[in-house]
């Protein structure tokens, strides 16, 4: 699907890298996913709030850089 995703994106001449929409992608997964386990609780249950959240970025960021890039 993405196999071809470019290295660089130029917008308006600067160069930004080409992982920036999955990126984007997975931090708006990552605010959805965060704001319904603060609904339910969930956060009362880990040992360090912060450090959760931070473990769920980059397992959904690499769950899809590793699935987009295959």
């Amino acid at each position: 699907m993405f196999q071809h995703l470019p290295r660089e994106i130029d917008f308006f001449g600067v160069l930004l890298p080409g992982v920036l929409p999955v990126f984007l992608l997975s931090a708006v997964l990552q605010l959805v996913l965060d704001a319904v386990l603060s609904y339910v609780g969930a956060y009362r249950l880990g040992w360090h709030p912060a450090l959760v959240r931070l473990c769920m970025f980059v397992c959904i960021f690499s769950a899809l850089l590793v699935t987009l890039y295959q």
